[in-house]
């Protein structure tokens, strides 16, 4: 058995899971069609774990009195995981803080991830505990799977649509290098649906913030292609690279530092603040429809 990757499947479907970043890095039916982005040179990741960011920290920013150096959405993507348990439908890996972690993020946690190949397809759960017995861990955690778009070869992009399990408001948020823009944007989704394009993500993501659905289906014109579902996670994020054959759809628990906000890290919007002893448990999943 690899120290370095898991491959697991059931009913149609194989994964893989590195134990680096406790990232996805396939997911493939078993007629051989790829359904996660291959990190490719548009982007090198295929599914990477977002903690204890969600974009950017405030510039000089601290916490518990120290500072916070973090990059971009953070260490979990770049670090190793430990194997907690190796199946032939899942695994569980688990990510503790370190006096490596501390020099970035002075503060205790304990990140599990959990995948599992259910009868319809894949979850993906996240249960994040604060292990200390004095201090509140305020932290962000997001999901960022890229799938293949078109979702079947044959396909243009414009010909895919994302239909949303609700009514959401009719407006978004965009953001800039600087972090969180302020306005507000009138939304693309109408009906529920969003007509795919690649003109769509000229200005970077799509933000929700308090997304209303906990589902969306991402498919071409036969109807066919995936759905995403998740809980436990507030905000959504979709994004690609304009031209590039992937399309994120990203549950996130926390989101970009807002344009102008300075302060410490413990008070930038969306964060999780867990009290000593606390868990917080969310999952998304995908199957093929």
């Amino acid at each position: 058995m690899s120290d370095t990757h898991h491959s697991f499947g059931k009913n149609g479907l194989t994964a893989t899971v590195s134990a680096h970043g406790a990232e996805l890095t396939s997911l493939r039916t078993t007629s051989g069609q790829d359904l996660l982005w291959n990190a490719g040179p548009a982007w090198k990741r295929h599914s990477p774990v977002l903690f204890p960011i969600v974009g950017k920290p405030p510039e000089d920013t601290t916490l518990n009195g120290q500072p916070v150096t973090l990059t971009q959405h953070g260490f979990a993507r770049d670090m190793t995981f430990r194997w907690l348990e190796r199946t032939e439908t899942g695994c569980v890996l688990e990510l503790e803080d370190t006096p490596e972690t501390w020099q970035l993020f002075p503060a205790a946690f304990r990140l599990h991830l959990i995948y599992r190949m259910e009868e319809t397809g894949l979850h993906v759960g996240y249960v994040l505990t604060n292990p200390a017995e004095d201090r509140t861990l305020h932290a962000s955690l997001g999901a960022h799977p890229a799938f293949m778009w078109p979702v079947k070869p044959d396909a243009g992009h414009d010909a895919h649509r994302l239909t949303f399990e609700a009514d959401e408001v009719d407006h978004i948020r965009r953001i800039s290098p600087e972090g969180l823009l302020p306005e507000a944007v009138a939304s693309p989704i109408h009906d529920r649906i969003l007509p795919l394009q690649d003109s769509l993500f000229e200005a970077d993501a799509i933000i929700m913030l308090d997304a209303r659905s906990k589902a969306v289906d991402f498919t071409g014109p036969d109807g066919s292609g995936l759905r995403v579902r998740w809980d436990g996670f507030k905000d959504l994020g979709i994004w690609t690279k304009p031209g590039a054959s992937f399309l994120c759809i990203e549950p996130w628990y926390g989101y970009a530092t807002p344009v102008g906000f300075a302060g410490d890290f413990s008070e930038k919007p969306g964060l999780l603040h867990l009290q000593p002893g606390e868990s917080w448990e969310a999952f998304w999943s995908v199957e093929p429809i």
